[in-house]
């Protein structure tokens, strides 16, 4: 499918100067005025790309507007705090969908939505899937995991991976819009700086951790990722699964109370958009404090604390090192 796209040019008016005629009695002579000048916002021309773009999620929306910049907008198609494991789109999400030039999804299987979605959308778009080239984490024997899902597709919790996120994002505006592949290259080159200090900012936190109090119990198989980056031992999860659709057992939830006793573990960290309840009972069982509010499948409100993704991590990152510590 090819796209064709007409950029949109701004005509500035120019007024010529005006030779003013004095005649006097005396002697007859010509002034010229000042040329008019016209101000930078004003001669600056539009560089924008007549695309509709979305992004699924809404840290997903913020990778890529670092990569579009002001050259287009990007769209997120969940809503902050929404959990994508649980999303339904609605019948404007599908036509939002629909009408859009570009999608960009994580893929890996993360969206369990997306195939209904783009059957019910129809429609002609290009679809960029950020994780294209990324290969799984492998699971280690001992570490809790969904069974039925061999990929872990929560591959944005190592920046490293997000530098590919980036290049893929690059790559597919670049395809629906070369006329901006400068600005995209650009834009995708500095965002690429600004992950790999967020990388040593977080190792550099990280290390203030003992190594043997790196234990981490979430509530589901988030953190994978960032356990294998940045050293930490996944000594559990409340629900034992890639997806928060999926629900414990009584006997998965005894055998947590025992694994963090065992371990040590001192913290049980918990999402957002996730209840407390399970976890406050197995804090009182075993000691464990529990830490929530952490931001794992969506943004902060503007004024938040995780407004961006870097800031997303930044956030957690500090959640994690301030309960551990």
């Amino acid at each position: 499918m090819k796209i064709i796209f007409n950029s949109e040019n701004r005509i500035l008016f120019y007024r010529l100067p005006r030779l003013f005629l004095v005649s006097g009695l005396v002697a007859l002579f010509i002034a010229a005025c000042a040329p008019t000048t016209v101000s930078p916002t004003a001669a600056a021309p539009t560089d924008q790309a007549n695309l509709k773009v979305v992004a699924v999620e809404t840290f997903l929306a913020d990778i890529a507007q670092n990569v579009a910049g002001d050259r287009i907008k990007i769209d997120s198609l969940m809503p902050i705090g929404a959990d994508p494991h649980s999303f339904e789109p609605t019948p404007q999400d599908i036509r939002k969908v629909s009408d859009s030039d570009v999608l960009i999804v994580n893929g890996m299987g993360f969206e369990e939505f997306l195939n209904k979605l783009l059957t019910n959308a129809g429609g002609k778009y290009q679809i960029i899937e950020a994780t294209k080239g990324l290969k799984s984490r492998a699971i280690k024997p001992n570490d809790p995991h969904d069974e039925d899902n061999p990929n872990d597709p929560h591959m944005w919790f190592d920046p490293n991976n997000v530098i590919t996120y980036v290049t893929n994002i690059r790559d597919g505006l670049t395809q629906a819009d070369p006329a901006g592949a400068a600005t995209y290259k650009t834009n995708a080159d500095a965002y690429i700086s600004k992950l790999r200090a967020l990388d040593a900012k977080i190792q550099l936190e990280v290390e203030t951790i003992p190594v043997a109090k790196r234990k981490l119990v979430t509530d589901h198989d988030t953190f994978g990722y960032y356990a294998d980056r940045y050293g930490f031992e996944i000594v559990g999860m409340l629900v034992p699964s890639f997806t928060t659709a999926d629900s414990s057992t009584a006997q998965q939830l005894a055998h947590l109370v025992d694994q963090i006793k065992a371990t040590g573990a001192k913290a049980i960290f918990i999402e957002q958009s996730t209840n407390p309840a399970i976890a406050d009972q197995i804090a009182r069982d075993t000691g464990a404090k529990v830490v929530t509010g952490l931001y794992t499948h969506s943004l902060s409100e503007p004024s938040g604390p995780a407004a961006t993704y870097i800031q997303m991590l930044e956030y957690d990152t500090q959640k994690i090192v301030d309960a551990l510590e």
